[in-house]
C-alpha cells in the first residue's frame, strides 16, 4: 500500500469544507483526544475480524461521528451547493454519505498490520493541528495532519494533509469532476452517487 492509496483510505472521515473562521474554545487536548478516539475506533474495524459490508457499516458510523458529513458534502459539491434547494442538498447528503463511507470502507483489509501514531497538537490560526505518524507494511513512516475545528459545535475534522496533499481538495476536485459529467445536474449526480463507490 503506498501513499497515495493511503490518502485514498482514510480521506472520509477527514474532509470539512471551509476552513474554520473566528475564535475557537477548542483545546490543544480536545483536539488530541479527538484524532486519538478517531484512530482507535479505525483500529477496532481493522482488526474486528468482520465481513466487508460490517467494516463498511462500521467506518460510516466512523464518518458520521468524527466528520461533519453535512459540511463535507457541500464542500465537495462546490459554489453549486448555493443554487440546491435544501430538499437537493439533504438528499444529496445522504448519498454522499453512503459513496464515502463505500467507496472508502472497502480499503479497510489493506490498513491491516499498520497503524497511525498521535504525537503533538498545537493551535493554528483559528484551528487546530494535530500531527501524526502513519506505518504501514511495507513503507517508510510518513506524516499525517489532522486539522481540527469545532465551527459546527462540536470538535470534528476539517482536513487531514498528507505530504503536502489536502484531502479536502482532493475530493472537491473528484466530485466536481463527477458533476461536470452530469452537466451541473444535482440530482442526477445524487441518484448515481447512490449506486457508486
Amino acid at each position: 500500500m503506498n501513499r497515495r492509496e493511503f490518502i485514498s483510505a482514510v480521506s472520509a472521515i477527514s474532509m470539512v469544507a471551509i476552513v474554520p473562521t473566528g475564535a475557537l474554545a477548542l483545546s490543544d487536548a480536545q483536539a488530541k483526544s479527538l484524532v486519538e478516539a478517531a484512530v482507535k475506533d479505525i483500529n477496532k474495524v481493522i482488526g474486528s475480524g468482520k465481513s466487508l459490508s460490517g467494516k463498511i457499516k462500521d467506518f460510516e458510523r466512523i464518518f458520521v461521528k468524527y466528520g461533519d458529513v453535512a459540511i463535507i458534502a457541500r464542500s465537495a459539491l462546490g459554489p453549486d451547493a448555493r443554487s440546491a434547494s435544501k430538499s437537493q442538498l439533504n438528499t444529496y447528503t445522504k448519498a454522499f454519505q453512503g459513496y464515502m463511507s463505500r467507496k472508502y470502507g472497502r480499503r479497510f483489509e489493506e490498513f491491516v498490520g499498520g497503524r497511525i501514531e498521535v504525537k503533538t497538537a498545537r493551535k493554528v490560526k483559528s484551528f487546530h493541528e494535530v500531527k501524526t505518524t502513519a506505518y504501514l507494511q511495507g513503507e517508510a513512516p510518513f506524516a499525517v495532519n489532522f486539522l481540527v475545528s469545532d465551527k459546527s459545535g462540536k470538535p470534528r475534522f476539517f482536513d487531514m494533509v498528507i505530504e503536502g496533499i489536502s484531502l479536502r481538495l482532493t475530493e472537491k476536485e473528484e466530485i466536481g469532476a463527477m458533476l461536470d459529467k452530469r452537466k451541473g445536474n444535482i440530482d442526477l449526480l445524487t441518484q448515481d452517487l447512490k449506486k457508486a463507490g
